[in-house]
């Protein structure tokens, strides 16, 4: 009797379906005038980088907002899962230098994940982190030298990344300990993978605009959040 049971107790949970992660999608979008961008005028005092613009200047890029309202640059995540990074074993993430400005400017990683730096101009860098939870970093790349590899080890919203010798480069590094985080793209479009379901806050978080928050639960067939910001007052 008790062997009848237990394969029929088997026989019901193999028939039951299996809860199974699923993405977050969404669209960031601005609504509104953004701010002006500022040419980058130290390029001028510097010439061998002033000889890479001989027309414009390129600009700050703190606002990349399409035709349509596109809002790049948004880091989205999801609050309150923490320990589960898969950094150790994630891909490298790349940071380039090239025509004396970073590129991308923002980047996500998870704690443990490997960030490499490289330097694609004919120039000497100093590649100087300005953290406020990780140790302080700060490194001479020479032209064509050998990349600089950087990992964190705590999380840290928009961690500063610099070059003392170029006052204008700037970038910005978001560590999280988990995975489910993304950055909208040109399109404002972001995907977060592999989600377990369940209910969670999702975040969204602009360097100059400020974070958003949405309540969301994560079902099989995945779930779809959009958030929109506006300038500043």
């Amino acid at each position: 009797m008790k062997k009848s049971f237990l394969l029929l107790s088997l026989g019901i949970f193999a028939a039951l379906p299996m809860a199974r992660a699923a993405d977050i999608t969404g669209v960031i979008n601005f609504k509104g005038t953004a701010p002006a961008e500022k040419e980058l005028t130290p390029i001028k005092d510097d010439p061998t980088c002033a000889a890479l613009y001989p027309g414009a200047l390129p600009k700050t890029k703190f606002y990349v907002v399409g035709a349509g309202g596109e809002l790049a640059d948004v880091v989205v995540s999801l609050k309150g899962i923490s320990g589960k990074s898969t950094g150790t074993t994630a891909a490298p993430v790349t940071l380039d230098q090239k025509g004396a400005l970073y590129t991308p400017q923002i980047i996500a990683i998870q704690t443990g994940q490997k960030l490499i730096v490289k330097n694609s101009d004919q120039l000497v860098h100093n590649v100087h982190t300005k953290p406020t939870a990780n140790p302080e970093a700060n490194q001479v790349q020479m032209p064509g030298g050998a990349d600089l590899t950087y990992t964190f080890d705590k999380p840290e919203m928009f961690l500063k990344f610099q070059c003392d010798v170029h006052p204008w480069m700037f970038a910005w590094v978001s560590v999280y300990d988990h995975p489910y985080f993304a950055v909208s793209g040109a399109d404002g479009k972001f995907t977060i993978k592999n989600v377990p379901p369940g209910k969670y806050t999702l975040e969204a978080a602009h360097r100059k605009l400020g974070t958003q928050t949405a309540e969301i639960e994560v079902k099989a067939d995945g779930v779809a959040q959009s958030f929109t910001f506006e300038p500043k007052p």
